[in-house]
């Protein structure tokens, strides 16, 4: 595969970097956005992001904290405190002019298949790909163990274009039981496809294999049915 850092232009007048892993071959291939948990789009994002390139898509990972922080900036899994001011700092609207910039170069890119662009996020970015998918019309979005989704779910899962598929771990005391059910029960009041799955063995940030949390079981797993709803 080919890797590369790219710079795209946001429509707030701001430069954001991204990530991309292209695949052998001639086009045109699926796209996948691959949104960052709040570390940056460190070793383990650019992974997947190479990951999701093997597996035969163009992956894109943007930088989401390039408004507050410099180019290929990245934090320890020790050090939130670091991080919190970057994800108080970020706004909606910056979400979305990000996700936007982020769409716009995959259909202008010809070796895309445009009709088959789809996200997917970790925590922070877990949040990031269900907006994603609730303005842009995705052939379907992933989204694990997504932080914060529940308080936007009545304004954002009406809006939903393709099936959503939702992970979360059992044993997460910061996404609680109530907070998986308001998304799932907005996802069915809205008549949204969806899948949610809850592991009850694993923990928040299960699938990353840079942090303790990691369960090589539930990751394996997960990356599975992943790669299947992703195919649609």
């Amino acid at each position: 595969m080919h890797t590369q850092f790219i710079t795209l232009s946001v429509s707030d007048g701001t430069i954001m970097q991204a990530y991309v892993a292209t695949p052998d071959g001639t086009g045109p291939f699926p796209a996948i956005m691959v949104y960052q948990e709040a570390f940056g789009v460190n070793g383990h994002i650019r992974d997947l992001t190479e990951r999701f390139a093997a597996e035969g898509y163009i992956a894109i990972a943007p930088e989401l904290f390039h408004r507050t922080a410099p180019t290929g900036f990245e934090l320890s899994y020790n050090d939130f405190p670091s991080v919190m001011p970057h994800i108080q700092a970020l706004t909606i609207d910056q979400n979305k002019a990000d996700i936007n910039a982020t769409y716009e170069w995959l259909t202008t890119n010809e070796n895309v298949n445009q009709s088959h662009i789809v996200s997917t996020g970790y925590c922070m970015g877990g949040r990031i790909s269900f907006l994603a998918n609730s303005i842009l019309p995705l052939k379907c979005a992933v989204s694990y163990y997504g932080g914060g989704i529940a308080q936007h779910a009545a304004t954002w899962a009406p809006e939903l274009h393709g099936p959503m598929l939702c992970f979360w771990g059992g044993l997460d005391k910061h996404i609680l039981p109530e907070h998986i059910d308001t998304v799932v029960t907005e996802m069915k009041n809205a008549g949204k496809d969806y899948m949610n799955v809850i592991i009850s063995y694993a923990d928040h940030a299960f699938f990353c294999d840079a942090r303790p949390s990691y369960h090589p079981k539930a990751a394996k797993e997960a990356w599975a049915l992943t790669l299947a709803f992703l195919k649609g």
